[in-house]
């Protein structure tokens, strides 16, 4: 059985919110870190790997990464990098005003995504400068209203994240993107307890249907795809970096039975639960 020594959680943060130059001083290159807050990763350059889950993710020049809380990350030891990271909570944001809310739903809700961008020149010198601000303000002495200044400088840097993101995205203000919105709220907070849609499409007072019709206008997916999505996501996690048997993973997941859990990742994955956690042991990830 693997060990999950090598996994810490991430500490608590002060007011949920942290900005950090990094340069000579990477966290987690020994371990791998649970998130309990969002991240976002702004590297002006960088070389060597970062681990996100399941995936790895080549490291070279400008570009950003958008992780979300729950999901585990790492850098590889000999990894080189500079820029920022920027962590926050859900209490934090909410000083954020209201309006920058679709760009929050749009960058972090969906965790499956591991989003990866790659800004145009103008697009990183714009971020840069605003998270060289915002670092700034985060290292002032403590002031009435602080931070109510940095939450707003970080709708801004949100508002550009998203542009990249989205850039021609017709339904970013729409009342359809508005349920989409919400959707992936519950999802991300219901989905160990909720797998089909019709418990959503009652919780938002709509059909099945129409909720369905929604997500593939959003994102090109069925609300059926993004559930199961977000399930795989956290099965991944826990068979590659806990030592919690399948069957303890099925029920922390509300299956029925072991069965069930294992012929539902199966036929998602094309892999059984057992083989995906041996692929992972075989490597060397999470053994001692």
């Amino acid at each position: 059985m693997k060990s999950v020594s090598n996994i810490e959680t991430e500490p608590i943060i002060d007011h949920s919110f942290s900005v950090k130059r990094l340069d000579k001083y990477i966290p987690y290159t020994q371990s791998f870190v649970r998130l309990s807050y969002h991240r976002i990763l702004i590297l002006e350059k960088g070389r060597g790997f970062l681990l996100v889950d399941n995936e790895s993710f080549e490291m070279s020049g400008c570009e950003f990464f958008l992780l979300a809380k729950g999901q585990i990350y790492q850098f590889e030891e000999d990894s080189e990098v500079t820029g920022f990271s920027i962590s926050f909570g859900d209490c934090f944001w909410e000083k954020a005003p209201s309006s920058a809310s679709n760009c929050k739903a749009v960058l972090f809700n969906n965790a499956t995504a591991n989003q990866h961008l790659k800004p145009s020149v103008t697009e990183a010198e714009e971020i840069l400068l605003l998270c060289k601000n915002l670092l700034m303000e985060y290292e002032t002495p403590p002031y009435l209203n602080q931070m109510d200044v940095m939450a707003a400088y970080l709708k801004i840097i949100m508002i550009k994240l998203a542009n990249i993101k989205l850039v021609e995205e017709e339904t970013f203000d729409s009342q359809d993107y508005v349920v989409y919105r919400k959707f992936m709220e519950l999802l991300s907070n219901q989905y160990q307890s909720f797998h089909a849609v019709n418990n959503y499409a009652d919780l938002l007072n709509i059909t099945s249907r129409k909720l369905s019709e929604i997500c593939k206008r959003c994102t090109h997916k069925n609300a059926k795809e993004l559930i199961n999505g977000q399930i795989i996501a956290e099965a991944r996690r826990l068979l590659q970096f806990s030592s919690y048997s399948v069957k303890d993973i099925a029920y922390q997941l509300n299956f029925g039975t072991p069965e069930q859990f294992s012929h539902f990742f199966k036929k998602n994955t094309a892999i059984s639960p057992a083989a995906y956690r041996s692929k992972y042991m075989n490597i060397g990830v999470g053994i001692t």
